[in-house]
Parts: structure tokens; C-alpha cells; sequence
């Protein structure tokens, strides 16, 4: 995926869900904070922009983004890229998550008033889900010197979630920073 591709996303969601306080929390994340050309190729494979609200208890507001611009939507089948409702739950994110979150500056994303996660915070996330393509993304970003070993152990230890859970990102980060 592009800048402009996430920022026409974004655009989209807000308007599908009438609500420009967006935050952005899945892999294309880091696309508010680098554009595709400082990343590796393996950072911006993904044509989904998982899409969640800072007002949304009931996820209302991610339904409505799913059946606009979600997967197998005209729009995904129009510009084949898509938007995926998400409930903030679904991504397990180390403490103080908020507070490091990024604000979209790019002028294409207008109305949005998105912020994305933090790159390191992105990362752990993927390390916790522990899929192939998760390991695939941050072992790229770590490759890449994008992100900081050291800081993805911090963050891992962040994580509200039991030790073994905690001890197999650190495990990850390790392999990937070896390798």
C-alpha cells in the first residue's frame, strides 16, 4: 500500500462512519508516520487499513466501515484496497499505547483526523499475534533498522498479558535481530 491509498481510506472511513477520530492499528499503521519508499517492501504489503474509533462502545461505527469500504465492498473491488472496522480490543497493545499514538499529517487524508500507532508499538502487536506474516513484518522493520531492538523489549514488557505470552515476542525480537 501507498500513502495516498491509506490516506484515501481513511478519508473513506470517516465519511462511512461520519466520524473523523479515527485510529489506525493495524500493519499500515506505520504508513502515517513513513511513506512506502523509507520502508521495506514488506511493510506495505497489506491492502487492508484497520480501522477503529475513539467513540465507539458499541462498534457501530466499524460496521458501518466494513459495509462501505470493507473486504469485497465496491470499493475495495473499485481501487483494491479496503478498510476494516475494528473494535480497539482486537489488537493486544502494550500500556501507554495512547500516548505514543501518531498523528496523520498527510493533507490527503482530509477530513480524517487519524492517529496511528507508534511503529514500535505496531510491532509488538504483530509479535504477540504470532502469524507468519506478522513475524515476516517485523522481522523487515527490524532488518531495516526502522525499529529499535531494544525499545520492542521495553514495549514487549508492557504487554497486560501472562509472562509466556510477554517471553515469546522477546524470543522473536531476539531471532529477528540475530538473523
Amino acid at each position: 500500500m501507498k500513502q495516498e491509498d491509506f490516506a484515501h481510506v481513511l478519508r473513506a472511513a470517516a465519511d462511512a462512519a461520519e466520524d473523523n477520530n479515527i485510529i489506525v492499528i493495524g500493519s499500515q499503521a506505520i504508513l502515517g508516520t513513513y511513506s512506502e519508499d523509507e520502508l521495506p517492501a514488506e511493510a506495505c504489503l497489506s491492502i487492508e487499513v484497520d480501522i477503529a474509533f475513539l467513540d465507539d462502545p458499541d462498534e457501530l461505527k466499524a460496521i458501518k466501515v466494513d459495509g462501505a469500504i470493507g473486504e469485497d465492498s465496491p470499493f475495495h473491488r473499485m481501487y483494491g484496497i479496503y478498510g476494516q472496522g475494528v473494535g480497539l480490543a482486537v489488537a493486544k497493545l502494550p500500556s501507554g499505547w495512547r500516548e505514543r499514538c501518531v498523528a496523520v499529517t498527510l493533507q490527503a487524508a482530509y477530513p480524517s483526523t487519524a492517529v496511528c500507532l507508534e511503529v514500535h508499538d505496531i510491532v509488538v502487536a504483530k509479535l504477540f499475534a504470532g502469524r507468519e506474516k506478522d513475524y515476516d513484518y517485523a522481522r523487515a522493520l527490524i532488518r531495516a533498522n526502522t525499529v529499535s531492538c531494544a525499545t520492542l523489549r521495553e514495549r514487549a514488557a508492557l504487554l497486560d498479558t501472562i509472562e509466556a505470552n510477554r517471553r515469546r515476542a522477546v524470543e522473536a525480537i531476539n531471532r529477528f535481530e540475530s538473523s
